[in-house]
């Protein structure tokens, strides 16, 4: 173990930590309004001491120009935000969970997916944590219906929460299956979607079991037949040699063969498809998909589809989605316009064109 942090064991106050078995903020610390910024509870002090925190403000959260200049974004925490703001003496409107949404509207106007209305004093506190709900699981939404959409009718499967910290595997796994992906592996993942956690074999099995065929046998002898039968087929030999292997020691009960080369292989992806799909078709293994992952994202995927590839598991490109930028603006005070400069003040509401996908934001109440 390396040296101790000078911070670790005191807080910013010189008093004890709390101690954590991992380091996430609990259910309690976040619907209190704990897990936010300090300038936020000292502007709560603020107000109440001068008698101003039941001002009634209108609040919009807007997004600013997506990453990689996506054209549209995925709305994802929705659901969250509602359990954020539960007893709370406000009220809430927004995008369903799950809408596709743009920047700006046809004008260039920025369109608000979502205001709070009440006194501000009352969530002030709450900023915080809600942009970061939806800040985070928006990009995930967002990224997986770009692989999805990559993919069109071949099988996608978020195979990411190993790249993330533990604790976030439900909201990684749910907002990528809102985007659109077809299934998820991560077993609590799976739960938090009411969905059977989907997954193939690690090498370590393989490795573990001394030969890819006692393992794929083994696989095949000890979990429920209910499971598709998916061999990995990269670990010791050829790709197609392995799979041609599995094909011969499975026959029929072989759902597909997943590849997992990873980049630094020397050799072209897509050729390394075209010969194990050659190679398992002239045998009489038409049947058997080719089931892909290692590094995969949007950008690679209709190559590799076009070459054979019939599944994907997709993980990091996903789970490390950038962030959509969300930001929360006050637009009215006491039924009165107002906006901080570059924002436009108050309530709007936003009519789209569902024929032609446009959207026009119009003050609120103005049809």
């Amino acid at each position: 173990m390396g040296p101790r942090s000078r911070a670790q064991g005191r807080s910013w106050r010189g008093s004890k930590l709390p101690r954590r078995l991992f380091y996430v903020a609990t259910d309690e610390e976040i619907k209190s309004g704990k897990a936010t910024d300090i300038y936020f509870i000292r502007t709560k002090r603020i107000l109440e001491a001068k008698g101003l925190d039941k001002v009634r403000v209108v609040a919009e959260v807007t997004p600013s120009k997506l990453p990689e200049r996506w054209p549209w974004a995925i709305l994802c925490g929705t659901e969250e935000v509602a359990r954020l703001f539960e007893g709370i003496p406000i009220d809430v409107y927004s995008m369903p969970e799950g809408t596709l949404f743009f920047t700006r509207d046809r004008k260039g106007l920025r369109v608000p997916v979502m205001f709070i209305e009440g006194p501000y004093g009352d969530f002030c506190v709450y900023e915080t944590p809600m942009l970061g709900l939806l800040c985070q699981a928006t990009g995930v939404a967002t990224k997986a219906a770009r692989v999805k959409k990559a993919a069109g009718d071949c099988l996608v499967v978020s195979f990411g929460t190993r790249r993330m910290h533990p604790a976030l595997a439900p909201m990684i796994d749910r907002a990528a299956y809102i985007g659109g992906l077809d299934a998820v592996s991560n077993v609590v993942g799976a739960e938090a979607i009411g969905q059977k956690p989907v997954g193939t074999m690690p090498h370590a099995l393989i490795i573990v079991m001394g030969d890819q065929v006692r393992a794929w046998k083994a696989f095949d002898e000890v979990v429920e037949p209910d499971v598709p039968r998916v061999a990995l087929v990269d670990t010791y030999y050829d790709e197609k040699v392995e799979a041609i292997m599995a094909a011969e020691a499975l026959g029929k009960k072989l759902f597909a063969v997943r590849l997992d080369t990873p980049g630094s292989r020397r050799g072209d992806f897509a050729e390394i498809i075209r010969e194990v799909r050659w190679e398992l078709d002239i045998r009489g293994y038409k049947h058997v998909k080719i089931f892909l992952s290692g590094g995969l994202d949007e950008y690679s995927i209709p190559r590799l589809k076009k070459a054979g590839a019939e599944a994907f598991g997709v993980g990091t490109s996903i789970s490390n989605a950038p962030v959509v930028d969300f930001a929360m603006d006050i637009v009215e005070i006491g039924g009165r316009p107002c906006a901080k400069r570059g924002k436009l003040g108050g309530k709007k509401q936003l009519w789209r064109c569902w024929d032609c996908m446009a959207d026009l934001v119009a003050p609120f109440g103005h049809e």
